[in-house]
Formats: structure tokens, sequence, C-alpha cells
């Protein structure tokens, strides 16, 4: 079975992106997705997260918020504000972020490669939130949040979609975290059949972003292989190259210091790291470097060098020295997937979010550190293991509402 395949997209008709595009379902809050969508009836959020046109309260799991959501999806594509291509295609789909830019091809991704891993994970799921994307998946009949995924160097791939880019983009939009999201159809059965070609011709894709939309989509594939092969077979994937994505740092904060005070947490920090006191907020700029804020000021904590230097891939990990080091033998924060006395702030919000949580009382500490780095996550997802969790923050992010993969 080929790696990808092209797809009849369903997406915005001419002229209505703007209304529609949304950020990815997992980044808002309830509250935050509706006052995002306030004013904008066409907004994808009232399909990704139809819970907001319901009443204040409302279950997001309950069976009614799926409904809703079915219910919203027909009634933009019943309107003629979504549409279906008629032919299967590839899309060519650049973000731009500042001077940032990178861009990639929207597929359909074989879930049988995703199963047999070549489509390689690196992080684990939680149940909770894989059976929701499993029921908005079945309720809508279709996948709507596209997986972000990195494809290893391939000069001729990044060619071809640079030839399918010589028109000007069927869409050019700028969302309103100022991520600009430009998509060019790819029709030409020359062409799709040479990008199918080369995408075969790849050892592997890895997912950046997405686990649980992926995971969700091969359960709801598992479902209906009864019925026979079927579109439910395939999901919706953007690969980009993987020297192009852009991932940031990814920081923790907790409640408490675990029965310490600032000067006794910073003596038991000195036993393995060097600490100083910093003037403002730190950025950490390598491997093994720490910042700390606590009792209303900042300090910088480099680990010694013969700790930070495992030869295991995953202890090797900014994230698990922190772990290792700190949450676990000084704090006493045990499993991160559970424990409720540590969050994570994406590296998007910046080191202001960290300072303010710490001021507002809500947290007693927060850390910040350095970015995964991409050949990381690579030789984690390569040995067939998972990172420690949040450990990537990828920006900029894929909009909901642009591309949508509707299963027959």
């Amino acid at each position: 079975m080929p790696l990808v395949r092209p797809f009849k997209a369903l997406r915005p008709a001419p002229g209505r992106a703007a209304e529609i595009l949304a950020p990815p379902y997992d980044v808002l809050t309830t509250e935050e997705a509706r006052a995002r969508a306030a004013g904008k009836p066409w907004s994808f959020l009232r399909v990704s997260k139809p819970e907001i046109d319901l009443p204040p309260g409302t279950d997001p799991y309950s069976p009614e918020v799926y409904a809703k959501g079915a219910e919203n999806l027909k009634r933009m594509t019943g309107g003629g504000v979504l549409v279906r291509d008629p032919a299967p295609g590839y899309y060519a789909y650049r973000l731009s972020m500042g001077r940032h830019m990178q861009t990639g091809v929207a597929v359909a991704a074989s879930i049988a490669a995703y199963e047999s891993n070549r489509v390689r994970k690196h992080e684990l799921t939680r149940p909770d939130k894989e059976d929701d994307r499993v029921r908005h998946m079945e309720a809508l009949n279709a996948q709507t949040g596209p997986v972000l995924a990195a494809y290893p160097d391939a000069p001729e791939l990044d060619a071809l979609l640079a030839e399918a880019r010589q028109q000007a983009p069927d869409v050019d939009v700028v969302a309103d975290d100022q991520v600009r999201h430009a998509i060019w159809p790819i029709h030409d059965a020359g062409l799709v059949a040479r990008i199918g070609a080369l995408f075969d011709a790849l050892p592997a894709l890895y997912i950046a972003d997405g686990h649980h939309r992926s995971a969700a989509a091969a359960r709801v594939a598992a479902g209906r292989r009864k019925a026979g092969e079927g579109s439910h077979d395939w999901f919706l994937l953007v690969a980009f190259p993987q020297r192009s994505l852009r991932i940031l740092d990814y920081n923790r904060v907790v409640r408490d210091l675990n029965g310490l005070g600032v000067e006794q947490l910073l003596g038991k920090l000195r036993e393995r790291f060097a600490v100083s006191a910093n003037a403002g907020p730190v950025k950490p700029e390598r491997h093994g470097e720490f910042g700390l804020c606590v009792g209303g000021r900042w300090h910088r904590l480099v680990l010694r060098p013969e700790l930070a230097a495992p030869a295991d891939p995953i202890a090797r990990l900014d994230v698990s020295l922190l772990t290792a080091h700190i949450l676990e033998p000084i704090l006493g924060i045990g499993d991160q997937r559970t424990d409720k006395r540590i969050d994570f702030v994406g590296g998007g919000r910046g080191l202001a979010e960290l300072e303010r949580r710490v001021a507002s009382g809500e947290m007693a500490a927060a850390f910040s550190l350095y970015p995964t780095q991409f050949a990381d996550l690579v030789a984690v997802a390569d040995a067939g293991r998972v990172m420690p969790p949040k450990s990537t923050w990828f920006e900029p992010k894929l909009a909901d509402g642009l591309l949508s993969h509707v299963l027959d």
C-alpha cells in the first residue's frame, strides 16, 4: 500500500477562508473558543469545539456536543460555505510567522503505514483525549484536524512543491495570531503521481503534532474494516521538510515547593547545578541549562556536565533531565501525566506567562527549558520509544477548517 494518496478535500468556498479558519481544537479552552467565535457564525470552532454553541457548563464530552458539531458541519456544507473538490489531489500548504516560513503538502496518509511504524510517533496519548477524537470523527464522518508531520531531506519533493506554487494560491489568509496560511491545490495527474512516488521512496514520516488525532483515526479505521477498504484507511496529514519545522520550548510550572523554602530549594539545586541569580527572565540557550522563577526572582541553572550527557536518547532530553534532577528528587513530582501539582506552558506564550503565574500565587515556581531538538525526536521515534509528556511545542501550527478529509 502506498504511504500517501491524494484526497478530495472539503475546504472553504472561494473568499470564505477568513470567516472559517480556526486554531487547532486543543490550543483553546472552551471559554477562549467561545470568545474567539463570537460574532463569527462560520468559525470552524463551531465544528471543532461545538460545546460553544450549547449552554455554559455543558460537558464537552457529552453526546449532544458531538451531535452539534455534526449539525454545524452539515450547515456549513449545505450553505455552500464549505465545498468538496470533485477530484482528488494534494495541497501545497505554506505557513508564515514573522520571518519564519515553512512549506509542506497535505496528503491522506496510510493508516497501515502508521500501524507498521512507518509513520512514526514519539508521544504517548491520553485515553480520554483519544476517545474524544474518535467520537468527533465518527459523529462528523470526517477528519477535520490535520496532523503535522515531517519528512527527511527530499530535494526532489521540495522542488515539486515549489513547481506547484507557481500560480497564486487558492487561499491566502492571515489568522488572528498573525500566522499566514496559503494553500495551492495540486490536481495535475502527472504532478500528483510524481509526488506520490517520492513519498513512497521515503523511509518514514515523523508525527510532530497530532498524536491523538492519528491514534483516533487508526481506531476509527479498525472499527470500519469489516465494511471493506475505504477512506477510513487514510488520515489527514500535512508533511513538511523536517529542517523547516520550528520547535519551541515547553516549560513547566509547579504549585508548591514540596515543603521547602526558597533558600532550601536553591541549596538543594546547588548540589547538581551551578546556580546564579539573573536580572530578568532566563531563556536557556543550550542543552542542560534551565531558568527558574521563584520568590520574585529568576535564576540560571546549569547542570554539571557529567550529569547532562547520558547516552540514552530519552534520558538526555532536557525535559528528562529536569525530571531526574529536580522534579522527582527535590519536588517529589512523579507521573507528570497525572500529577496535579505540575502544569505545562507552551513556548508560544512566552516567559512572561511563567512570571505571571508565579506572581499571581497560582504557582510557586516556574522552569524554562531549552527546546527539544528535532534530531532528538527522530532518535526517539526511530528507536520505537516515546518521549515524556509535553516534550515538544511546534509553532506555527496548522489551522482547522482549511482542509478536511471526508470518510466516504
